[in-house]
């Protein structure tokens, strides 16, 4: 299962509570193919019905089915640039 970092559930906890979408948003991610390295990333309301969700320290993360597949063995990290622009990283599990 995909883990986040302790950056990543803070920045999309609180991303989340700037997105104007609900009170439980979440940061869904999918792609078109379980092979694809090429994700989509949006906040969302509510996770899809086939969506995994994951939860940690109040963020809230939403698999598309292929992506979930993708991201199975690992590590959502965050950042924040110079510029106040967030960049998230994708690694293999330690």
């Amino acid at each position: 299962m995909l883990t986040l970092t302790e950056n990543a559930s803070s920045l999309i906890k609180n991303l989340a509570e700037q997105t104007p979408v609900a009170d439980d948003a979440g940061l869904r991610i999918s792609t078109t193919d379980a092979e694809s390295t090429n994700f989509t990333v949006d906040f969302t309301s509510t996770p899809e019905p086939t969506d995994k969700v994951i939860e940690n320290a109040g963020a809230r993360v939403f698999l598309e089915e292929n992506a979930a597949v993708a991201l199975d063995d690992k590590v959502l990290d965050a950042q924040v640039d110079a510029e106040g622009s967030v960049r998230f990283a994708i690694g293999a599990a330690a």
